[in-house]
């Protein structure tokens, strides 16, 4: 199993980022996905997810209204769009397999929000 996550970087307040996660080495349209984000010196929590089929997704109340995750199962790829980016988003951003049970963690992938 592998997730590598792309598309982090340096971004004022207000601006917007897409995150991607390529999957390799299992049946990526057979899993839930989830992406989770640590911010500096707090523990890891989650962010989104999203079923197998892409139809049902779920947002932590943070940021609900603001990020979108969808998923191509074609491309087993996993995307974050992030908008209206706020400095409480300063994290590292993973991707998961799974929902309830986050078995593989990508490495992560920077997101600064500072102007």
């Amino acid at each position: 199993v592998q997730l590598v996550e792309s598309g982090g970087g340096l971004v004022q307040p207000g601006n917007s980022l897409r995150l991607s996660c390529a999957a390799s080495g299992f049946t990526f349209g057979s899993y839930d996905m989830s992406w989770v984000r640590q911010a500096p010196g707090k523990g890891p929590a989650w962010v989104s997810a999203i079923y197998t089929g892409g139809g049902s997704t779920y947002y932590a109340d943070s940021v609900k209204g603001r990020f979108t995750i969808s998923r191509d199962n074609a491309k087993n790829t996993l995307y974050l769009q992030m908008n209206s980016l706020k400095a409480e988003d300063t994290a590292v951003y993973y991707c998961a397999r799974g929902y309830v049970v986050m078995g593989y963690w990508g490495q992560g992938t920077q997101v600064t929000v500072s102007s």
